[in-house]
């Protein structure tokens, strides 16, 4: 049977320069949205590439004292480089200086010649070289700049071939009118209905001022316009005019995916090329949004344009693309922030997943010698977490149909929540204490872990190095390929032996000089220069300093380095966790009062500080054996104190 095709692209990207963050977030969504839909089994084109022509290219190779192919190398190597680092899945990577894009441009331009659609005249107009964009005086912004980039333009006359795009207007407003859905999201599309129904104006081609281009084929002292030249990319890829099979296998396109600053080349001037050549036209346009930094568009006046290359070597590529996914609504502009990307990392990524699966291999470890088994020993519990497992399935699929990516995650979050809620109801803990619930032990940990196999599943788009790392902690050989189709609960075989490993995400720590500590490593980072300081406010009153006492008394007091193991509340209290801590060799049972500010999930895997030497006390029946260090400052606020990385059992001096 065969599988339905599915061609994704996106822009192909201009090597004036190395890429930036906002370049990393389009090829990202391209890339979750191709690997889901290879996830459903189809079979998946997808395209991304550069745009090396133009006169921008040819000033600054001749700064640069090199040829504009040399030029566009050294920085092409680099794009390349961070789709690599990214985890981008590309099927090729297509270039406009390839011999192969030569000859799809000549054909297309020769076919449109041949029937009257380009015509040769002189054209005098304003330039804008950075967006290789002529403009009308009347589109010009206030400031008689170019209204995309708000840049100068210059006066430009020379010999000009013209694509009759006036003849196509009517063509196209019915089109639309007829394609509702071609231009997405809906606002894009009113923006070009506006644009078009103030006339078309024919389209300059060619140009004769420049040599870096692809000369026209019927009058060699001319190069084609680098958008007519570069819009044709999309059918190179995909071996147009050299092998109608697969060419026809893939088009039409299923979805160009663009920024917003450019759907109107792709949405007018390519749907009439196409129209032109007699080819059918792509499903969908897409424009997002910008990505914007701390509020601010990016910049390099302004020093705010972020290198995705330093935050994948910091942070890792998977946390960077669930950021990217997560934050932001597609379609609107989205703000990164580095506060909040680690926040979301602790938060979304190394509390709630990397708990989940620590937390449930550790158990299946500690309590069925690593050995996973559904005894059918089920409760209503359990059937609710099956049923929403597959009510979660199901949103998942709709929800990344209609593009709705951060929807999608947001949901399989909601269940891995409500996994970790899972093990709190159900307190295996207590279960292994009673031999007569030993199967209904077991069917707790298969349904966690059962529960992890197909989270990995859902995530292996947005997070594609993650999935296979639960896998194997699962004891799961790691597919070639996940599929949606095994997203079915049931999956994960009886006797599957786990193997616990590394945590996925270590939990990233902010020293005060801005740096951060990520499994033991330090990343330097210079922080932007502070806003300025809003007026003081009044501080609340310090609670009062106890008496002095000896130092010999002090040095009495033992305080060691903990980690938390497990967590719970203490029944009928609303303040109490009770905690297994381990302090080297030692695991003590500690019941703390800080219910109020961190959940049991939140302490797992934690590092704290004990005072170990503190006489036992009985707090609700339960006998502590120690006391865990907080900082209060009297107005409701706690927090417990953080050794970090030191080791269980260190001495705190």
């Amino acid at each position: 049977m065969t599988k339905p095709s599915y061609y994704i692209t996106t822009p192909i990207y201009y090597p004036s320069d190395n890429l930036h963050i906002g370049h990393a977030y389009c090829t990202t969504i391209a890339d979750s949205l191709a690997r889901f839909h290879r996830l459903k089994g189809e079979d998946v084109f997808f395209l991304t590439g550069s745009d090396e022509h133009g006169l921008k290219i040819q000033r600054k190779a001749k700064e640069k004292g090199v040829t504009p192919i040399q030029y566009v190398d050294a920085i092409i190597a680099n794009f390349k480089l961070l789709w690599k680092e990214l985890n981008i899945s590309n099927n090729d990577f297509i270039r406009t200086s390839q011999e192969r894009h030569h000859k799809v441009v000549q054909d297309a331009l020769q076919k449109i010649y041949e029937q009257g659609d380009i015509y040769k005249k002189n054209y005098k107009g304003l330039y804008c070289v950075p967006c290789e964009s002529y403009w009308l005086e009347r589109q010009l912004d206030e400031n008689h700049c170019c209204p995309d980039c708000h840049r100068p333009v210059e006066e430009m006359e020379e010999e000009s071939y013209f694509f009759k795009m006036s003849k196509y207007q009517d063509w196209w407003l019915q089109f639309i009118e007829e394609h509702p859905d071609f231009i997405q999201p809906a606002s894009r599309r009113n923006e070009m209905i506006n644009f078009v129904k103030q006339g078309l104006e024919d389209l300059c081609i060619t140009r004769t001022t420049f040599d870096w281009g692809i000369p026209v084929p019927f009058d060699k002292k001319h190069v084609v316009y680098v958008w007519f030249d570069a819009l044709l990319n999309y059918l190179t890829g995909i071996k147009y005019g050299t092998d109608d099979a697969f060419f026809h296998k893939y088009w039409p396109a299923s979805l160009h995916l663009v920024g917003k600053e450019i759907v109107r080349f792709h949405t007018i001037i390519w749907p009439i090329m196409l129209h032109a050549m007699g080819l059918e036209m792509p499903q969908e346009v897409y424009g997002h949004g910008w990505l914007v930094v701390d509020g601010d568009k990016m910049s390099k006046s302004k020093g705010n344009v972020i290198d995705p290359l330093g935050l994948i070597d910091e942070f890792g590529a998977d946390a960077i693309r669930y950021f990217l996914l997560r934050e932001i609504n597609l379609g609107s502009d989205g703000n990164f922030s580095r506060d909040a990307l680690i926040t979301r990392v602790n938060a979304d990524l190394a509390n709630d997943l990397g708990n989940l699966l620590h937390r449930t291999v550790s158990m299946i470890e500690k309590y069925h010698g690593g050995i996973v088994a559904d005894t059918g020993a089920s409760e209503p519990i359990d059937d609710e977490l099956k049923a929403l497992v597959k009510e979660t399935v199901a949103n998942y699929v709709k929800a990344m149909d209609n593009m709705e990516i951060n929807t999608a995650i947001k949901g399989v979050w909601a269940l891995i929540s409500r996994a970790n809620k899972y093990i709190d109801e159900t307190a295996p803990w207590i279960l292994a204490k009673d031999e007569a619930k030993a199967d209904r032990l077991k069917t707790v940990m298969y349904n966690l872990a059962e529960t992890l196999r197909i989270v990995a599943i859902l995530i292996s788009p947005y997070i594609p190095t993650t999935s296979p790392k639960i896998y194997t902690q699962l004891g799961l050989a790691v597919p070639e390929q996940f599929l949606l189709a095994d997203a079915e609960w049931g999956g994960l075989a009886n006797g599957t032996k786990v193997c616990k490993g590394e945590p996925l995400y270590p939990r990233i720590e902010v020293t005060e000089d801005g740096a951060t500590i990520i499994g033991g490593k330090r990343y330097e980072h210079k922080a932007a220069a502070p806003a300025p300081a809003p007026a003081k406010e009044a501080k609340p009153a310090m609670e009062p300093i106890k008496p002095e006492i000896a130092f010999p008394d002090f040095e009495k007091i033992d305080l060691r380095v903990g980690k938390v193991l497990e967590a719970e509340k203490v029944k009928k209290s609303k303040k109490l966790l009770k905690l297994q801590v381990e302090i080297g060799d030692e695991v003590r049972t500690i019941v703390s009062g800080i219910s109020q500010y961190y959940e049991p999930e939140q302490m797992v895997g934690k590092n704290v500080v004990v005072v170990a030497n503190l006489a036992p006390a009985k707090l609700m029946g339960i006998e502590s054996f120690g006391m865990l260090l907080c900082a209060s400052d009297g107005q409701g606020n706690l927090a417990l104190v953080d050794p970090q990385n030191l080791a269980s059992g260190s001495r705190v001096k």
